[in-house]
């Protein structure tokens, strides 16, 4: 959530701090603002909503520093107006701040105090005013830095400007992800490297508790005890973190239609095509057969592939699988005992929650292995073990090619766990292999079919609420279909294992009502179409997504259909996926939402 960018560079910066802002615009905002240098003084333009209208304030007042801080604002503390808009300055100092202060009530009131005079609601002003207060006093902007940050409670990341310095800022990070980019005469500091890299190929990630100084000569950080540190950097090849849309309206179409090549390419890291087997990287090194446990957490989307991922452990190892939301596990304490590995899956690697749960449970003494996107991030650099997904960047704030990018390893752990322990022989291992690899062009097949779920989104967009239902595998795809419809459309929607629709559910359904009924002929495709025709009876408007026999079988050949190819049934939820994604891109679409930026998301939650 929230994005920072900040440069020190030869010329004007401000155009080149806002395309950075842009970059981010995947976290989330609802607020944005700049800052730089006007002969030595402190200049701030800042805007309540889009990037668009920062930039058609900065058209009105120009500016024209060669060092600078911008930053994209998720509200946490404070609505998101302009005035509670980043930067936060005083005459001395400007900060951009990501994450929440937790003590900032008390250090607010200290100020308070000492006669302070606060202007907004955040928790980032009280930084800024620390900060100011030392300066006052004599300190130097590095001395007040390392004053200020030990008082700061909380997951942050922070970056200063300050008045009269021209080649100076200064960076900070506990808990919430902070870049350094290294440059030809210039110094940045960022969010991610996605943010850098139209700048520069070298990036230093921070670790917690690091702050940095720089200037356009040299890079010197510091770790929680003040003592000068040096920090990776690693070469970011030129142009493989550069996005666009490509031909398509939003991110997220793009993304949809990328998972063919993504999910391809994902699978051919983990299998060997030539022998049909489960081939994993040596780093990712697991003896399954030592494990008697499985532990799963992670937030939202991933939580969903979890569950997923437990289906097939559980099938394929006959592992056993406990699966928590990231924010349950973490509080529940739950006893991490006997030979377990817990498994944290995050498109980011920097969900705070998700975080926190790998921290208690290597506190424990489990081993921890990720599933993430982003092999430079926090999750995977405090992981064991990281099995990488090849995503590349996901724009669109609700989660697609991550997804089933995420799905495609967790089936092949799945199915590696099932060979070395002795449930899967060779024979079976080959099949699943086979229809794993099978499900990019199946993929292709589907998104062929886009216009047909269009049609039916159409229908969908006028409707009120929405039930989604399915079983097994299926069940969780009925969550994550009724997630993506409210993130995207804002319409209510809800997702439930087809068997507990007579336990509550079938209440809700008459005429106005559409039924998505996630339907693949498995072995519990019997049980899904007598729970179809229960809301048949009703008068619920079924939209079936199923192969072309399902809807004849279930006795619903006039009801709306989304076909699909036949496939494994170990592979259904990769490819039951994309309707589920495009049914709700479209009915947003149709609707004129904000596709790529839902209202009040953000991509990355890197506070609870």
């Amino acid at each position: 959530m929230c994005g920072i960018i900040a440069i020190l560079g030869k010329s004007a910066v401000a155009t080149a701090l806002v395309d950075a802002l842009k970059r981010l615009e995947y976290r989330g905002y609802d607020s944005a603002g700049v800052a730089t240098l006007e002969d030595g003084v402190l200049t701030r333009v800042r805007a309540e909503g889009k990037l668009r209208n920062l930039e058609a304030r900065l058209a009105e007042h120009p500016l024209h520093g060669h060092v600078g801080i911008g930053h994209t604002r998720w509200a946490t503390h404070g609505r998101p107006t302009e005035i509670n808009a980043h930067p936060h300055a005083t005459g001395r100092v400007a900060v951009v701040h990501n994450g929440i202060i937790e003590n900032f009530r008390e250090l607010r009131d200290a100020l308070a105090r000492e006669g302070a005079v606060f202007h907004t609601q955040t928790d980032t002003e009280v930084v800024a005013l620390l900060v100011d207060h030392a300066l006052e006093r004599g300190l130097s902007p590095v001395e007040a830095v390392c004053e200020t940050l030990p008082r700061l409670k909380g997951a942050f990341a922070l970056a200063f400007l300050f008045a009269g310095e021209e080649d100076l800022l200064i960076g900070a990070r506990q808990g919430a992800p902070l870049a350094i980019g290294f440059g030809d005469g210039e110094n940045y500091l960022g969010s991610d490297a996605l943010a850098l890299a139209p700048f520069t190929d070298r990036i230093a990630y921070l670790e917690d508790g690091d702050w940095a100084v720089l200037s356009r000569s040299a890079v010197t950080v510091y770790d929680a005890g003040n003592r000068e540190v040096t920090r990776p950097v690693s070469l970011i090849p030129a142009g493989t973190l550069l996005a666009d849309k490509g031909n398509y309206s939003h991110f997220m179409a793009k993304e949809i239609h990328e998972q063919p090549e993504v999910v391809g390419r994902t699978v051919a890291h983990y299998v060997d095509l030539a022998t049909g087997t489960v081939r994993l990287p040596e780093e990712v090194a697991i003896d399954f057969a030592a494990i008697d446990r499985l532990a799963i957490a992670a937030c939202g989307t991933a939580y969903y592939a979890g569950i997923i991922a437990k289906y097939w452990f559980e099938q394929l190892a006959r592992l056993p699988v406990e699966i928590d939301v990231a924010s349950e596990f973490r509080y529940r304490e739950p006893p991490l005992t006997g030979r377990g590995l817990a498994l944290f899956i995050s498109q980011s690697g920097e969900t705070a929650d998700t975080l926190a749960s790998l921290r208690y449970a290597k506190a424990a003494g489990w081993p921890a292995l990720a599933v993430v996107n982003v092999a430079t991030s926090t999750i995977a650099r405090e992981s064991d073990v990281v099995a990488p997904t090849l995503a590349g960047p996901e724009i669109g704030v609700a989660s697609t090619k991550a997804f089933t990018c995420q799905l495609a390893v967790l089936l092949a752990l799945a199915i590696h766990a099932g060979r070395a322990r002795g449930v899967l022989s060779a024979q079976e291992e080959q099949e699943l292999v086979d229809a794993l690899v099978g499900v990019p062009s199946h993929m292709t097949k589907v998104l062929a079919r886009e216009t047909q779920v269009e049609q039916v989104a159409r229908d969908l967009a006028k409707a009120r609420d929405v039930l989604y239902l399915g079983r097994g595998l299926s069940y969780a795809l009925a969550l994550e279909g009724a997630l993506k419809l409210k993130e995207l459309s804002y319409i209510h929607a809800e997702g439930y294992a087809a068997g507990e629709l007579k336990h509550g559910p079938i209440a809700l359904i008459d005429e106005a009502m559409p039924v998505i009924v996630l339907a693949p002929r498995d072995k519990v495709f019997e049980k899904t179409v007598s729970n179809v025709q229960e809301v048949a009876a009703r008068g619920g408007r079924i939209i079936l997504i199923g192969d072309a026999h399902a809807a004849g079988e279930a006795g619903l050949a006039g009801e709306t259909a989304v076909v699909m190819p036949e496939v494994h049934p170990a592979v259904v939820p990769l490819l039951y996926a994309l309707p589920v994604q495009l049914l709700s891109y479209h009915t947003a679409r149709v609707m004129g939402k904000d596709v790529d930026q839902p209202r009040n998301l953000a991509k990355s939650v890197t506070v609870e």
